[in-house]
């Protein structure tokens, strides 16, 4: 398919004749989604309870259990001292990708930012106990453009355990998704995102937050998958930590989250063309 190109604007369009961007379908255009939205841009985040009923949990338990099986605990006291924290689950696992992909998330992520937006990051946490409470920071602050801004990221932590102010549930500032730089978050301003096993957390990466101590003698245990805007660099380098092999077995979603897309005219191309295209050579 050719495209006759006259004005700048033309860039802006998709390009592509066999690998066309994909278009979201209705779940991810509901009146519930829309009042997660408003309570996201006013609050900065959004607690979405019990999307995951108990036979999905227990198998998604299972599947990270199998990779955390003595897997080690975090280099520094941010990662956790006492945190196993798998990166690139993706590549290990397939109990995160209906989390990833879920209508609910990539909703919110429709109305957040342009379409080809991306998975940042998709880590499997255990805290388990005696953990320290994690440093308050920002999830999007490595991209260095002033604040106040809109956010360039954002975050879903999935609850595989019940979050408690006792087992480390994530700390949150309400409304600091809006401070500009000179405004630091503190500890006494934050509140805990207690919600029950199978819930989902959803916050802007302007938000500050953290996650907690866990003073219990239980781990508690989540899922996080993190997104960017399209033209943003990714966290996790997917397209090497994901063999082609295992990125045949993805869905057309999340093939496209990872990176196996393009945002007009040709950001994310390989040799010139969509990076599908890649994995009919394997």
């Amino acid at each position: 398919m050719s495209h006759e190109i006259t004005v700048q604007s033309d860039l802006g369009k998709d390009l592509a004749g066999t690998f066309t961007a994909l278009t979201p379908d209705d779940e991810r255009d509901t009146p519930q989604i829309a009042r997660d939205f408003e309570a996201l841009m006013r609050d900065g985040y959004v607690v979405i309870e019990n999307l995951l009923d108990h036979a999905v949990l227990a198998h998604i338990r299972a599947g990270c259990a199998e990779v955390l099986d003595n897997h080690k605990t975090g280099r520094n006291n941010f990662e956790g001292l006492k945190t196993q924290r798998v990166y690139t689950a993706i590549a290990k696992t397939r109990v995160l990708d209906d989390l990833a992909t879920h209508p609910r998330i990539l909703g919110l992520m429709d109305r957040l930012f342009a379409p080809n937006f991306l998975l940042s990051a998709a880590q499997i946490l255990n805290v388990l106990p005696g953990e320290d409470a994690q440093l308050l920071h920002t999830d999007d602050g490595f991209y260095k453009i002033p604040r106040p801004r809109q956010a360039l990221g954002a975050a879903s932590i999935w609850a595989l355990d019940d979050f408690t102010p006792e087992n480390g549930a994530t700390r949150l500032i309400q409304g600091s998704h809006l401070w500009g730089a000179d405004r630091i978050g503190q500890e006494e301003e934050t509140s805990p995102a207690v919600m029950p096993a199978g819930s989902v957390i959803f916050f802007l990466g302007t938000l500050w937050h953290g996650a907690g101590q866990n003073q219990t003698a239980r781990a508690r245990l989540a899922i996080t998958c993190q997104y960017c805007d399209a033209y943003m660099r990714q966290q996790e380098n997917f397209m090497l930590g994901i063999p082609k092999e295992t990125v045949k077995q993805l869905s057309p979603e999340l093939q496209s989250l990872i990176g196996y897309s393009i945002h007009p005219p040709f950001m994310g191309c390989v040799d010139g063309v969509h990076p599908l295209r890649s994995l009919q050579e394997v």
